[in-house]
């Protein structure tokens, strides 16, 4: 992908409205490239501030009261007071006029503000976890430290990460640990550690959290990819596979317990 195309298409993948190929071409080259990653920094921090800042207008209270006397809503026709002579102020027809422009404003910001919010924090990092799960199956480097040794491949990560991950053998459950290596979420050189169960891998990414609580487990459905997050013990934790829901569960599950201890 040029630097070109992919100016063309960076307000498509904020917005989480490219396909799978181009999700995963936009990230490599946004890796690749200082330029276009910058550049999508600082759009992703307009569209923070825009979600987070977009003013919100109100209408006055007695302006309803107002429009609706100017329709002849606020009482009935048999007990409509009778015509008043002509005033020198606003006649109620400049009222309606009033309604009416407040309305245009706030269908104007509507439609130019919602559509740049973009999704959520949540979102983007769900679509990243997929992309790195299907861009470490395509490449076919779904490990950098290919062992089914838990002490073989925690240490593999000491001096790569400000943090050791959590490295669990899972094998007594059916989820067989196939290694590990490295991959950049969020933002952030994070952990990604790699499982499987019969034919189906499990990639299991970790990264010291920013929430000081526990956050539970949360599910999601990216691509025909059952994803899972949450947050334990001051990690977050990003699981992806193609295996069903409920396989994927336990092994979250037990995940969590191994943390929890």
């Amino acid at each position: 992908m040029t630097c070109e195309e992919m100016q063309s298409l960076m307000d498509a993948y904020l917005d989480g409205e490219l396909d799978l190929m181009r999700s995963v071409e936009t990230e490599e080259h946004l890796q690749q490239c200082q330029v276009c990653s910058t550049q999508y920094r600082r759009r992703l921090g307009l569209q923070s501030a825009i979600r987070n800042g977009a003013p919100y207008f109100k209408a006055p209270a007695h302006l309803r009261g107002r429009v609706q006397s100017a329709l002849g809503m606020a009482e009935r026709p048999e007990t409509r007071p009778a015509p008043r002579p002509v005033s020198t102020g606003w006649d109620w027809w400049k009222w309606v006029g009033v309604a009416a422009s407040f309305l245009l404003v706030a269908l104007a910001t509507w439609r130019f503000v919602v559509p740049h919010l973009g999704p959520s924090a949540e979102n983007l990092i769900a679509q990243e976890v997929v992309a790195g799960h299907v861009r470490a199956l395509m490449a076919s480097h779904l490990t950098d430290v290919p062992s089914s040794d838990q002490h073989t491949v925690k240490p593999w990560f000491a001096g790569k990460l400000d943090f050791s991950p959590s490295v669990v053998d899972l094998s007594a459950g059916g989820f067989i640990l196939v290694g590990g290596r490295l991959d950049y979420l969020n933002n952030q050189p994070v952990a990604a550690l790699v499982y499987q169960r019969r034919k189906h891998f499990i990639n299991l990414f970790v990264w010291p959290s920013t929430q000081q609580a526990n956050i539970a487990l949360n599910a999601l459905t990216r691509q025909g990819f059952n994803v899972l997050h949450w947050t334990q013990s001051g990690m977050t934790y990003w699981t992806v596979s193609d295996l069903n829901a409920a396989e994927l569960r336990e092994f979250a599950g037990r995940v969590q317990e191994h943390a929890g201890r």
